[in-house]
């Protein structure tokens, strides 16, 4: 027997509107609290005429995503848009990267309606692939693979100020992954290009999606060797080696370079990272 509208299961609904998270406000006694907006997968929590996608998350959940067809009053109580990247101060580990998932599935969607090889209207056969129904090209969500490395001097780290950066915080040395190149290559040419240094003794430390819009962020360590600090001036504003009781202020807790930093920071530069 088909299950009713009452009797569906809910799901959460991961809604976007020009890269803005909606969130779902609940009014409480002790002040507002906000939420990922839960509802059947029928019936989604904000009327829009955009296409409905499934995402099925690696702990087994499966949400929904959502583009919404036009903001909200900026007076309605019901939502708060928040950026994504501020979403994390509102949800749940778990429920920020679903928020991310669902976001670069939206972000592959807009960007994958026709064919890039003729040109025709793509079809979608399952949640993550489209088809070009001509030429028979599948399309999948891309990712953009970056690098990004904390290199050690002693008892100092090196920490760059990005001219990109969003703020005055330090971060670490990163950038994409180019054709034909090893990930060890990548860390190697980013520090030499962006810094003049040369470095040894590379190390994997871990990864973290980076879902702005589709990116993969892989970290590492590694050990200053050689050369004077020459920035390169149109991506680095400033950087330096600094030590743990002279830090500049450091990246939001969401990131990868700071669980780097904050993983240097706990076990000192003579610990390597055990799996």
């Amino acid at each position: 027997m088909p299950q009713t509208e009452t009797t569906q299961q809910l799901r959460q609904w991961y809604i976007f509107h020009d890269g803005t998270l909606l969130l779902e406000r609940h009014h409480e006694a002790d002040g507002d609290t906000y939420h990922i907006p839960c509802s059947p997968v029928s019936q989604p929590p904000l009327a829009t005429d955009g296409k409905a996608h499934t995402v099925l998350m690696d702990d087994g959940r499966t949400v929904m995503a959502l583009e919404a067809g036009q903001a909200v009053d900026e007076h309605d109580e019901q939502w708060l848009p928040v950026g994504l990247r501020n979403s994390y101060s509102y949800l749940t580990l778990a429920d920020y990267q679903a928020a991310g998932k669902a976001y670069q599935i939206l972000f592959w969607d807009k960007h994958s309606r026709y064919c890039p090889a003729c040109g025709t209207p793509t079809e979608q056969h399952t949640p993550i692939m489209k088809r070009c129904p001509t030429c028979g090209y599948e399309l999948y969500p891309p990712i953009a693979t970056a690098i990004i490395v904390l290199v050690r001097r002693g008892d100092e780290i090196l920490l760059v100020h990005a001219r990109n950066f969003r703020g005055t915080f330090y971060g670490l040395v990163a950038g994409f992954l180019e054709a034909g190149e090893t990930l060890e290559q990548c860390v190697e040419r980013e520090v030499k290009e962006e810094t003049g240094l040369n470095i040894k003794n590379i190390t994997y430390f871990a990864s973290q999606p980076w879902p702005y819009p589709s990116g993969l962020m892989v970290g590492f360590f590694a050990d200053y060797d050689s050369g004077e600090i020459k920035l390169q001036d149109d991506e680095l504003s400033a950087g330096a080696f600094y030590s743990r009781d002279n830090l500049p202020e450091l990246p939001q807790k969401l990131s990868i370079a700071r669980r780097l930093i904050d993983y240097w920071l706990e076990h000192g530069e003579g610990e390597e990272r055990h799996f």
